[in-house]
């Protein structure tokens, strides 16, 4: 049967050089593992039909569907702070647009479809447990509320990888409000095509910041909100203690959603040099280093969309300058809300930034869970007993003086208990992708076929506010034989 989805195609309506046209490689046997419903339902499509054998066939890439103009996009990219001229969608197509019900344009990509003109020597193919990994944590991203792509669908091929061993291969769904990068901007700017930075910027303003076309500068205006949203982002990531892992450019969205899950991971222990990343050898990336990668980032944005902003190079320069000077008072601001919601103070005071960085540092000196120390910090607000949270630091007495300081400044605040409980909850999650969590679901698929796990997961992170006491377990920290001290890339 034909299957057609209401897709639209404006990004392969760009000129031939913004991608390659490659059809998705059919696999041998596709079967579903898992269905986002519920997010089928939102972008218009069947989920009945996604269910079929011919949907895992959809999914799997081996059946195109009808309205589908599959494309693999052009970008290059600094890794690790090294430039590269082309990259490119190496092994993910994007198969068309849909409008969801919020009447947001949305792409759908298929990722480990097979290899494209950029696949430089890969295989073009994704295994098993990056797949997973992929769906549990942006989909835990989503339900934390930070800006996130996401995940329709992963469906196991029937047929293996070579990675260092053979593996199951596996392909992830990922909806996106778009897959433009600043790789993507660099890709046009680093040879030259003035013409293609200002076409794709136009794209990038009518899809993502309609109310830069209007501005009386509309790429400063690009640039503007490009810088905005992904301060608030970095901020998001921090208060929920996610490390990224490869913060490349290639890996940063315009749009400023969370994109291309890798090697990314939760923090257990609170430790600003945190790295779990296997690549990032010399912590590049580290937890509180993402700030500044984020603005090294969006400066590389800026470089490109110079020659829009003025043919005198030394006022463009400028003009960016002032635009990225901004980052800093936007991140600042938005991390330091986010933290004092955190602790439960709902007024800006003198001081506050202060007792709030003193907590970080007491939980850092003394091994503190980061997200069992606020969640239960919401308790102790309710019930004025510290107990639950001094028993997560190694010296309880470090947290006994912050806790008298920050008694002291909530009772400053008209609100009661109940009210900072509440408000305190609805901020700091109970659950979180842990990593060791996230192993155990996958060595569970990959060893015994048991999706068991996986499901499970799924479901806990889904409400990753709310106490679920039947799953309390997921709340907790690893024993110290359970730590998962790297995380690995897919490719």
């Amino acid at each position: 049967m034909t299957v057609h989805f209401p897709f639209q195609n404006t990004y392969a309506a760009l000129p031939a050089n913004f991608f390659a046209r490659v059809a998705p490689t059919p696999v041998a046997a596709p079967r579903l593992i898992k269905l986002n419903r519920p997010l089928a339902i939102h972008l218009g499509l069947d989920p009945e039909v996604l269910s079929s054998p011919e949907g895992a066939e959809i999914l799997a890439g081996k059946r195109v569907p009808d309205g589908a103009d599959p494309i693999a996009m052009a970008y290059a990219g600094h890794q690790f702070g090294h430039f590269v001229p082309q990259l490119g969608d190496g092994r993910a197509i994007l198969l068309g647009e849909v409008i969801d019900a919020d009447g947001v344009r949305r792409d759908i990509q298929l990722k480990g479809s097979g290899p494209t003109p950029f696949s430089r020597r890969g295989d073009g193919r994704a295994a098993l447990g990056p797949v997973l990994r992929e769906y549990i944590v942006s989909e835990a991203m989503f339900a934390l509320g930070i800006p996130t792509t996401r995940s329709l669908a992963a469906v196991i091929t029937g047929e293996r990888v070579q990675r260092e061993t053979m593996l199951p291969g596996a392909v992830l769904t990922r909806v996106a409000s778009s897959h433009i990068r600043v790789g993507t901007f660099q890709f046009f700017a680093a040879r030259g095509d003035t013409d293609g930075v200002r076409q794709l910027a136009d794209h990038a303003i009518a899809r993502h910041y309609p109310e830069a076309a209007s501005a009386m500068r509309p790429y400063h205006a690009l640039l503007e909100g490009v810088v905005a949203r992904q301060a608030d982002l970095v901020a998001g990531w921090l208060l929920v203690g996610f490390i990224h892992g490869v913060m490349n450019t290639d890996n940063s969205s315009i749009s400023g959603e969370t994109i291309d899950y890798g090697p990314c991971a939760f923090m257990d222990h609170y430790d600003p040099a945190q790295v779990f990343s296997s690549i990032d050898e010399m912590g590049r990336y580290a937890y509180a280093n993402q700030p500044q990668i984020a603005l090294w980032n969006l400066t590389r944005l800026a470089e490109c969309l110079l020659p829009l902003f003025s043919d005198d190079k030394d006022k463009a320069i400028e003009q960016a300058q002032f635009i990225l000077g901004e980052f800093a008072e936007k991140f600042t601001t938005a991390y330091q809300s986010g933290l004092r919601a955190k602790v439960g103070l709902f007024s800006q005071r003198d001081g506050d930034e202060a007792l709030v960085q003193d907590l970080l540092d007491a939980m850092a000196k003394n091994q503190a869970d980061f997200t069992l120390t606020f969640r239960r910090l919401g308790d102790a607000a309710l019930v004025a007993s510290d107990d639950s949270v001094r028993a997560l630091f190694l010296d309880p007495a470090a947290f006994d003086e912050w806790a008298v300081r920050w008694r002291q400044r909530m009772a400053a605040e008209p609100q009661s208990a109940t009210e900072r409980h509440a408000a305190m909850r609805s901020v700091n999650p109970a659950f979180i992708p842990r990593n060791h969590r996230v192993e155990a679901v996958i060595q569970a698929a990959m060893k015994n076929n048991d999706y068991a796990p996986f499901e499970e997961l799924l479901s806990v992170l889904a409400k990753p506010f709310e106490d679920q006491p039947e799953f309390a377990a997921y709340a907790d920290p690893p024993q110290p034989e359970q730590r998962v001290l790297q995380t690995f890339c897919g490719t």
